[in-house]
């Protein structure tokens, strides 16, 4: 998923394996969306190095964010064991163009995947969700997103940005969805 860090809107949200297949799909997809150059970070997974270049060329300024944790002891209890490693180190890697450093960052990506896990609790790690089929999985994401763009109100540091707000600023003029349209709405709008 992609949010848009101006507007904290998802705008692109692809349910696969992390590989190469779906990192081009994803990018591709991204890609086709821009009309102007703009600065793209990542992890350091390698399918996205190829699908980058090849989505964008050279018209992108491209870097990634490697992260060293520290090594988990297997021994502790369970509670605490499903804690997350601490990170001892962040690099950060200017792959393609001149990106700005400081710039970047995955910390956007990452709050919106914890923001998924927690909306969606089937994605955490001790789940008892029961349905195991894509369609499903897929449609609940679907869902998630839809909700979290076109119901959800978000608090800004600046005050409470309401989502009709956020919305019409990126050119949706939908009113504010009811939970009912959304569940309605979702299919159609992934």
């Amino acid at each position: 998923m992609k949010p848009d860090q101006i507007n904290w809107l998802g705008r692109k949200h692809i349910v696969g394996k992390r590989d190469s297949y779906n990192a081009k799909m994803f990018i591709d997809d991204v890609a086709s969306r821009m009309c102007h150059r703009v600065q793209l970070s990542s992890d350091s997974l390698h399918a996205y190095d190829d699908a980058v270049e090849r989505a964008f060329g050279a018209d992108v300024d491209y870097g990634q964010t490697s992260k060293t944790y520290s090594i988990t002891n297997l021994n502790k209890d369970a509670a605490s064991r499903y804690s997350p490693a601490e990170v001892v180190k962040v690099e950060k890697t200017v792959v393609n163009g001149a990106p700005d450093v400081r710039r970047i960052t995955t910390s956007h990506i990452e709050k919106q995947n914890h923001t998924l896990r927690m909306h969606c609790r089937r994605l955490t790690r001790l789940t008892n969700a029961s349905s195991k089929k894509l369609e499903n999985f897929e449609a609940v994401v679907a869902l998630n997103f839809a909700y979290y763009n076109f119901s959800k109100t978000h608090d800004a540091s600046a005050g409470r940005r309401h989502r009709s707000e956020r919305v019409d600023r990126c050119g949706f003029g939908c009113p504010l969805w009811r939970i009912r349209k959304n569940t309605l709405n979702a299919c159609k709008w992934s």
